[in-house]
């Protein structure tokens, strides 16, 4: 049991009651659970999620600290998303190759627009590799399923990524660099080829789910989930540099 001090938060809000403020927010826990399930494989169970994320919202009713700008639910939702990842990465999911796959096709790609200045063809990435054409496409493939964690080493999920498309304000924790981010961001997603800068529109921008998008593009669900892959490893390619250095300051 903790002593008998109180965050500002807990002096300020519902009573100075921690566990008054959990319940009020335990549905912002089941939200974001569902949510990341949503692009997770089957295996993961929601109840985990929540169970993690339960505790994350627990940290957070402890630590938060209204003079540093936030809103509570902001501060809260970044916790409780962390506390869900951190329970992912310590049942791992995903094989570490499939990262490690990953991020070498984005480097690749990297390596093929910094030297013929256009968007890098499969084909070219594949050779770059040194991997057939099917193989290149079962690495997208696999990278669909741990797509949440291609930016989250920066804290920039596919929830982040929509607001940052969407131009919408984080209100009084906005600072120069997420605006820097963001407008990096908007550049590289307008670079990308236009099919793969449709669907990432439809995705983030309209909400609409695989299923969706694909039905309006006229292929399955599957190929739409490969072509966000390799739009997502495009954008990380092309803003190598700029996370690098929104990581360090960040860190």
């Amino acid at each position: 049991m903790r002593g008998s001090r109180k965050t500002p938060y807990e002096q300020q809000c519902l009573g100075g009651d921690p566990d008054a403020l959990v319940e009020t927010h335990a549905p912002l826990v089941k939200r974001i659970a569902y949510h990341l399930s949503a692009r997770l494989p089957p295996s993961v169970m929601v109840d985990d999620l929540i169970q993690a994320g339960m505790l994350g919202l627990l940290d957070a009713a402890r630590q938060y600290d209204p003079s540093q700008g936030a809103s509570f639910e902001t501060y809260a939702t970044i916790r409780v998303r962390g506390a869900m990842l951190d329970e992912l990465r310590r049942n791992d999911w995903a094989p570490k190759s499939v990262h490690r796959k990953a991020r070498e096709l984005a480097d690749a790609i990297h390596r093929i627009e910094a030297r013929t200045g256009r968007d890098a063809r499969d084909q070219e990435v594949a050779d770059e590799l040194g991997i057939s054409l099917e193989e290149y496409h079962q690495i997208l493939h696999d990278a669909s399923n741990c797509r949440i964690f291609n930016f989250e080493e920066i804290g920039l999920n596919d929830e982040a990524l929509g607001d940052l498309l969407r131009d919408r304000s984080a209100g009084p924790v906005e600072n120069l660099q997420w605006e820097q981010l963001r407008r990096h961001l908007t550049e590289a997603v307008a670079s990308l080829p236009e099919r793969e800068r449709l669907i990432v529109s439809l995705y983030y921008d309209g909400d609409f789910n695989l299923r969706e998008v694909g039905a309006m593009l006229g292929v399955s669900e599957s190929r739409i989930s490969q072509l966000l892959s390799q739009a997502h490893l495009r954008l990380r390619a092309r803003l190598q540099d700029h996370l690098g250095a929104f990581r360090d300051h960040m860190g």
